[in-house]
C-alpha cells in the first residue's frame, strides 16, 4: 500500500513514518486493504479555503476527506481508498482548550478522517455516537500498537 504523506504547514512537526504506521494499523484493524491513501497536513487558510469551496462553510474544521474508490469496490484495477486533510492549527488549538496532547488530537482527526473514508458518518446523532465510539476503539488499537504519531518520534 503507498501511503502518500505531504505536509505543507510549520504548526506542528509530523513524522511521516509514525503517519503511516498509524494509517496502516487503522485500516488493519478495520480489516480494509487499498493500494493507495494520500494524507495531507495543511494550514488553517488552507483548510478554510477547502471547507469552503467544498462544504459552503469558509471556517476553519479539523479534517476535510475526499473518497475515491468505496473500500469494498473493486475499481479492477489501482484501488485509492481517497484523502484526508488535517489541519494540526487547529488540533493544537483544541489541544490547549481543552488540555490534551496536541499530537493525540493530530492522530484523533486521522482516525476521523479514514473512518469517514470507510463510510462512517456523523451528520445524525445516531451516526455521530457510532462514529465516536468507533475513534475511541481505534485510539486504544493504536496505543496498544503503539502508533499513535507523538512528538518524539523519528521522521
Amino acid at each position: 500500500m503507498k501511503i502518500n504523506c505531504y505536509n505543507s504547514q510549520e504548526s506542528l512537526k509530523i513524522p511521516p513514518a509514525r503517519v503511516e504506521l498509524l494509517v496502516e494499523c487503522v485500516l488493519a484493524f478495520k480489516k480494509v486493504k487499498t493500494d493507495e491513501i494520500s494524507i495531507h497536513f495543511v494550514d488553517k487558510k488552507t483548510i478554510s479555503e477547502l471547507h469552503k469551496e467544498f462544504f459552503q462553510d469558509p471556517t476553519p474544521t479539523d479534517c476535510i476527506t475526499f473518497p475515491v474508490d468505496a473500500p469494498d469496490e473493486d475499481p479492477g484495477g489501482h484501488h485509492v481508498l481517497g484523502e484526508v486533510f488535517v489541519c494540526p492549527e487547529v488540533a493544537i488549538e483544541y489541544a490547549k482548550a481543552h488540555k490534551l496532547l496536541p499530537y493525540d488530537e493530530v492522530s484523533m482527526y486521522i482516525i476521523h478522517g479514514l473512518l469517514h473514508l470507510l463510510g462512517y458518518d456523523d451528520l445524525s446523532p445516531d451516526e455521530e455516537k457510532i462514529m465516536r465510539e468507533e475513534e475511541k476503539r481505534c485510539m486504544k488499537y493504536l496505543r496498544k500498537q503503539n502508533a499513535l504519531i507523538d512528538e518524539i518520534s523519528e521522521s
